[in-house]
């Protein structure tokens, strides 16, 4: 599969573009964690459910149980599993990758073609962004858009959870996976040492785009007291800053984690030879991780993974007491 770091402007769209197209990891099989769509139909219909940015929301209505889904972001795709809605869809964005055998198609998330979406006859239509005045076109069609942006922070992923649950007609299954989510999030966390005053550096793209501690992402590592360098350049509410090399090299984090491996072939060996960079803490203490960039990109319920993952990194780096 190819990857792309697209470019894209303003910062929400910028975020989504990382996120998403940093890397494909192998998918998995998920297929068995939760309930088959036939087993379960908790919702009444019509429902009218919450959709967009928290701050900004909109709301959409659901007239009927939706048959026929499609999915144009790979966390709403991971959140449609999930609850149990998987049987509903009917098809999934060229990113979309997990869990195993979701039917993928060459539509685009990023680019949405509202011809080639209707093509697939939806009655519902799931995406974290309204490119190209995607939501007006399927409107026009009467085919109701659910918008899940990247959220803010782990109460933003758990409420889109709901969302999905809500509009799929799963509201049982939705918040059985939100309990299951935090749980092991929590878990996770108790897991680890104290780790307070370890700063970070999580690598987005090799042009050093980074997440700051305003973003899903960022809370995950300040769960374990881990300082992010982004956020004092995180400014004018840019939670994905780009930010320079002699920035990064000055911060001389305790660990910089890169979320650009698969994507990007960056390696902690590259890392290392970066001009300036071979006296950081993190190079000469062993502190270049390289993550899965699918699970540490995407908002929905494999964000217990990336607490674990963590966890395992501050357990093996943390300073002998």
């Amino acid at each position: 599969m190819s990857h792309h770091l697209a470019a894209r402007s303003g910062a929400l769209l910028l975020a989504a573009s990382l996120l998403a197209a940093c890397g494909q990891a192998d998918a998995g099989d998920g297929s068995a964690d939760r309930p088959s769509s036939d087993q379960t139909t908790d919702a009444s219909f019509p429902v009218t459910v919450a959709s967009g940015q928290e701050g900004d929301l909109t709301e959409i209505t659901v007239d009927a149980r939706p048959e026929s889904i499609v999915s144009l972001s790979p966390t709403a795709t991971e959140m449609l599993w999930a609850v149990g809605a998987g049987d509903q869809v009917v098809a999934v964005d060229d990113q979309s990758d997990h869990p195993e055998g979701v039917p993928s198609t060459k539509l685009s998330g990023y680019e949405p073609n509202v011809e080639a979406i209707l093509g697939h006859a939806p009655d519902l239509v799931i995406s974290a962004g309204d490119s190209g005045d995607l939501v007006a076109g399927l409107e026009d069609a009467g085919v109701p858009t659910l918008l899940l942006p990247s959220a803010s922070d782990l109460d933003e992923a758990y409420a889109q959870i709901e969302r999905v649950g809500a509009a799929t007609g799963h509201v049982a299954e939705a918040a059985q996976v939100v309990a299951e989510t935090q749980q092991g999030v929590e878990e996770a966390v108790a897991s680890a040492p104290d780790v307070s005053g370890l700063t970070y550096f999580h690598e987005l793209s090799p042009d050093l785009y980074t997440a700051s501690s305003g973003t899903f992402i960022g809370e995950v590592y300040g769960l374990f007291g881990l300082e992010n360098i982004a956020d004092a350049a995180a400014k004018d509410g840019d939670l994905y800053p780009k930010l320079s090399a002699e920035y990064v090299v000055s911060a001389d984090p305790d660990f910089v984690l890169l979320a650009d491996s698969e994507c990007c072939d960056i390696h902690p060996e590259d890392v290392a030879e970066r001009a300036g960079w071979k006296g950081l803490d993190a190079v000469e203490n062993g502190g270049i991780i390289e993550l899965d960039e699918d699970v540490t990109s995407r908002w929905g319920p494999r964000v217990v993974e990336f607490a674990e993952t963590i966890a395992a990194l501050v357990s093996e780096h943390a300073p002998a007491n």
